[in-house]
């Protein structure tokens, strides 16, 4: 499964930020320029994401658009979408969730949890809300 979010017109700067941490490279990125009759947009939509996806590693790939207000779009910040990560190590756990949280707002700190995890939660600056959940028994 690939995660696929809403923004309202900040679809590239928000995966402009989750490139610097995650790394790699975009596999996609279409502007709604691209659509036939963009034309007919308001102007201040014309230049916003179509698609865009950052594959993560070999199997999950994020993907997301900006919304289109002239079309009825409305976009609802909030807890409707959460993002699990599960890294390999400690040390991943932390550049993740140091990372993705800069500039957001922590839910729960990173602590070892009653269920063998090393986990933490948090919105980051994009009202995108994740976990981050390192299964102590991985070592």
């Amino acid at each position: 499964m690939n995660p696929y979010l809403n923004f309202n017109g900040k679809a590239e700067e928000a995966f402009n930020f989750y490139k610097s941490v995650f790394g790699g490279e975009f596999s996609a990125v279409h502007r709604m320029t691209e659509a036939p009759e963009s034309s007919q947009l308001p102007e201040n939509e014309r230049n916003g994401i179509m698609h865009i996806a950052l594959p993560i590693d070999g199997h999950t790939t994020l993907m997301a658009s900006d919304i289109l207000p002239s079309c009825g779009h409305i976009l609802n910040e909030g807890n409707n979408v959460q993002i699990s990560l599960h890294p390999e190590s400690r040390e991943e756990t932390e550049h993740l969730f140091n990372g993705l949280s800069a500039g957001g707002t922590i839910e729960m700190p990173l602590e070892d949890t009653f269920w063998g995890a090393y986990f933490g939660s948090f919105k980051d600056k994009f009202g995108v809300q994740w976990l981050v959940n390192f299964e102590q028994s991985q070592k």
